[in-house]
C-alpha cells in the first residue's frame, strides 16, 4: 500500500462523518424518505474520497491549515456525488460501488432531484463557510463554478459522440473531453482551491492546478484501461461497459486509428451494437490489444504523471504534504490492471 493510500485510509473516515452533517431531515417527514435519506446513503457508500482529501493536502503543502479547507473540500465531494448520480442515469448504469444505482432503487425522478440537491450544496457550502473571508470565498466560488461548467462540457462531448455514432475523432478530441469531464474536478480544481485557501502564491496555485490536471487525466485514462482489462473490475457487472456504451476512450480511438480496415470496421460495429455478450466484448478488447492501444494508453498516463511530478517538485518545497501528492500521482496510474 502506498503512502497516499495510507493517508486516505486514516483520513477518510473522519471526513465521511463531516460530510454526513450536510444531510438534514427537512421540514416534513417525507423529505427524509424521498430526498435526504437516499442522498445520505449514497454519500455514505464512499469511494476513496481522494478529491476532497487532496484539497486538504494542497492547503497544507503551501503552508496553510488544512482544517480551513474542509468546507470547500466537502463542496467538491458534493459535486462528485451529484455527477455520479446524474451520470448513472445518463449511462443507464445499474450498479454503483457494488450496490444498485439510486435511479434503480428510487426511480429516475427522485434520483435527479437528489443530484440537484447535491449540486446546490456545492456553492452553498462555501457561502456559509464562516472560516473564510469574503474575497477568498468569491475566488473559491469562481473555481467551483468553472469546474462545474467544464465538467458538464466534457460530459456533453462524451454523450453526444456516442449518440451520434461519431468515429471520426482524434486523440486530441479525446484529451479535450477527458480533461473537461474528469481532470478539472478530480485533480486541477481541488488542488487549486486548497492552495488558494492555504494562502499559496499564484505560482504555487497554478503549479498545483497543472499537476492536478495531469494526474486527473491519468486517472481517467487508467479507469478506461481498467474497465477493459482490470482483474478486480472483471468481477463486476459493469466490466467492459465502456464497450457496451460505445465510449470514445483513448484506447478505442487509438485502436480505430491504428487497426487495419477489416478490424477497424469490426470494432466500429462492436462499439455501435451496445453488446453485453462476453465473447463480443472480449473480441473488441482483442482488437484493441493487437493495435497496441491498451499499452499506448498505459504509457501515455505514466508519461504525463512523470512530467507533472517534476513540475510539482520544482514549484513546492519538500514537505510531507508534497510527498503525499507525488504518491497520489503514482497511485493513479499504478492501480492494479
Amino acid at each position: 500500500m502506498s503512502v497516499f493510500e495510507r493517508y486516505l485510509d486514516r483520513t477518510a473516515k473522519k471526513f465521511d462523518e463531516y460530510l454526513l452533517t450536510f444531510f438534514e431531515d427537512g421540514s416534513h417527514p417525507d423529505m427524509k424518505r424521498y430526498l435526504y435519506g437516499p442522498l445520505r446513503r449514497f454519500s455514505d457508500n464512499a469511494g476513496k474520497r481522494h478529491r476532497p482529501l487532496i484539497c486538504l493536502l494542497a492547503c497544507e503543502a503551501v503552508g496553510g491549515d488544512p482544517k480551513r479547507a474542509w468546507p470547500a473540500a466537502a463542496a467538491i465531494e458534493h459535486f462528485h456525488t451529484a455527477a455520479l448520480i446524474h451520470d448513472d442515469i445518463e449511462d443507464s448504469s445499474l450498479m454503483r460501488r457494488d450496490v444498485p444505482c439510486m435511479h434503480v432503487t428510487e426511480g429516475e425522478g427522485l434520483a435527479i432531484n437528489a443530484g440537484d440537491l447535491a449540486l446546490s450544496l456545492v456553492c452553498g457550502t462555501v457561502v456559509h463557510d464562516q472560516g473564510l473571508d469574503d474575497a477568498t470565498k468569491l475566488r473559491v466560488l469562481d473555481e467551483l463554478v468553472a469546474m462545474t461548467t467544464r465538467t458538464i462540457e466534457g460530459q456533453a462531448l462524451d454523450i453526444g459522440w456516442a449518440r451520434d455514432g461519431r468515429f471520426d475523432l482524434t486523440i486530441d478530441d479525446y484529451l479535450v473531453m477527458a480533461n473537461h469531464k474528469t481532470a478539472f474536478y478530480s485533480g486541477g480544481v481541488p488542488l487549486a482551491v486548497g492552495a488558494i485557501i492555504g494562502g499559496g502564491t499564484e505560482e504555487q496555485v497554478e503549479a498545483l492546478r497543472s499537476f492536478g490536471m495531469a494526474a486527473g487525466l491519468a486517472f481517467q485514462i487508467q479507469d478506461d484501461v481498467l474497465n477493459l482489462v482490470g482483474e478486480k473490475e472483471s468481477t463486476k457487472k459493469d466490466f467492459r461497459s465502456d464497450i457496451t456504451e460505445g465510449k470514445r476512450t483513448l484506447v478505442a480511438i487509438h485502436a480505430l486509428q491504428n487497426s487495419a480496415q477489416p478490424e477497424r470496421e469490426r470494432l466500429v460495429e462492436l462499439l455501435s451494437a451496445h453488446t453485453t455478450d462476453p465473447d463480443e466484448l472480449a473480441e473488441a478488447v482483442a482488437i484493441m490489444e493487437r493495435a497496441g492501444s491498451i499499452e499506448y494508453a498505459k504509457q501515455y498516463a505514466r508519461r504525463i504523471v512523470e512530467e507533472a511530478k517534476a513540475g510539482l517538485k520544482a514549484a513546492l518545497p519538500a514537505s510531507p504534504a508534497r510527498t503525499l501528492l507525488l504518491s497520489m500521482a503514482d497511485f493513479f496510474v499504478k492501480r492494479a490492471a
